[in-house]
């Protein structure tokens, strides 16, 4: 095609590249109108769809931004919570535990009181039965002896000095333990 475009010229006479100032002219004030048409139409349009986009992008960032730091705080006042419940439980244990001693105390002593009052009943009920035994060994005794003694002294002591034979028995034989 470059060929017959050449051939085509040559027959003319026409120079195959040619300055003409019109035609620069015309593709200067051609070039200058699509310039502004694309400025006007196109330029300011992707523009501002531009700057909306980047206020967009920036009000994503601040609103990321401020959840970040939401988040931060949040998490902050959980592990403020997260302390207190710890120090709380701490010291619920430490109360139950105060409690549970003061209760082990308070039974122990109450053991050792109903210990101590039972040793008391049995010491009671034991002396009670040797005074008992005591007696009736007394008794026996005093009952052996006036016969024994009615026996070997019928008609030479009277009643009154066998009574005070017997009695003056009777207190030796409770102090001879």
């Amino acid at each position: 095609m470059l060929t017959l475009i050449s051939e085509s010229a040559a027959q003319v006479n026409l120079p195959l590249v040619t300055i003409d100032p019109g035609t620069i002219v015309f593709t200067l004030i051609n070039t200058l109108i699509i310039f502004i048409l694309f400025r006007v139409f196109l330029f300011k349009p992707v523009g501002k769809i531009l700057d909306k986009r980047k206020e967009m992008a920036a009000a994503e960032i601040a609103e990321a931004q401020r959840a970040k730091e939401s988040a931060a705080k949040t998490e902050q006042e959980y592990l403020e919570k997260l302390a207190k419940a710890k120090e709380e439980a701490a010291e619920i244990m430490k109360q139950a535990t105060a409690r549970a001693q003061k209760r082990e105390t308070e039974i122990l002593s109450e053991a050792n009181q109903k210990a101590a009052e039972i040793k008391a009943r049995a010491e009671e009920s034991i002396e009670r039965d040797k005074q008992r035994a005591v007696n009736e060994i007394k008794d026996e005794i005093s009952d052996i002896v006036i016969m024994a003694a009615s026996k070997v002294v019928e008609k030479e002591i009277s009643a009154k000095d066998n009574e005070a034979i017997i009695t003056g028995f009777l207190e030796n034989v409770g102090t001879a333990k």
